[in-house]
């Protein structure tokens, strides 16, 4: 027993039964990682969009590639597809598709790498008013902190929030003083991508 023993530590140590060593790599499963950036519930891929394409096992097809303002990647020997307006798993589905075509049983993942065509704006009489990326949930007053908070002659009670909605304008009270009092929270409302924010 003792000898069986031993065989059997020296065959562990110098790898003559390693299943795990032994065993095929798995192809890479579709989605991010924890390096990427978390996605939104309703994100849809959009231009400046950075992706990267990987097809397992195949280093001249992998690419990382930045959504154009046509709303296109270019990938190797596919060309041209569109990306804007996709979920993720939606282009990954599109590219194995396409690359059916050309490779035989492709393995393809979709990560999203950074996230550029989700933006806010906002102007005026804040500290700094720019476009910010809208990566996660963000209100109105979150966003006024992430610009500097109001400049001293700001018209905090007349701040407008305009979005767009079925190609019209629509537009939004907030009054930043109220909000601060922690009166009528209500107006101070979730941001989608696109919102500007005014400051008077």
């Amino acid at each position: 027993m003792r000898v069986a023993g031993g065989v059997l530590v020296l065959a562990l140590v110098f790898g003559v039964v390693s299943p795990r060593a032994q065993a095929p790599a798995a192809p890479p499963q579709s989605g991010q990682t924890a390096d990427d950036p978390q996605l939104p519930s309703d994100y849809v891929i959009g231009p400046e969009d950075v992706l990267s394409v990987v097809f397992w096992r195949d280093a001249d097809m992998t690419a990382e590639v930045i959504v154009r303002p046509d709303g296109k990647i270019t990938l190797p020997l596919i060309n041209d597809i569109q990306a804007a307006g996709l979920k993720p798993e939606e282009l990954r589905a599109r590219v194995t598709e396409l690359a059916s075509k050309v490779l035989e049983s492709p393995n393809v993942m979709v990560r999203v790498r950074e996230i550029k065509s989700r933006k806010v704006y906002i102007t005026g009489m804040v500290n700094e008013p720019a476009y910010y990326p809208l990566v996660g949930p963000t209100t109105v007053l979150q966003l006024i902190a992430t610009a500097g908070g109001l400049l001293e002659y700001a018209k905090g009670k007349e701040i407008r929030i305009v979005r767009s909605e079925r190609g019209q304008q629509v537009a939004f009270r907030f009054n930043y003083n109220d909000v601060r009092q922690g009166k009528n929270l209500a107006q101070n409302i979730e941001l989608k991508p696109g919102d500007t924010v005014i400051v008077p």
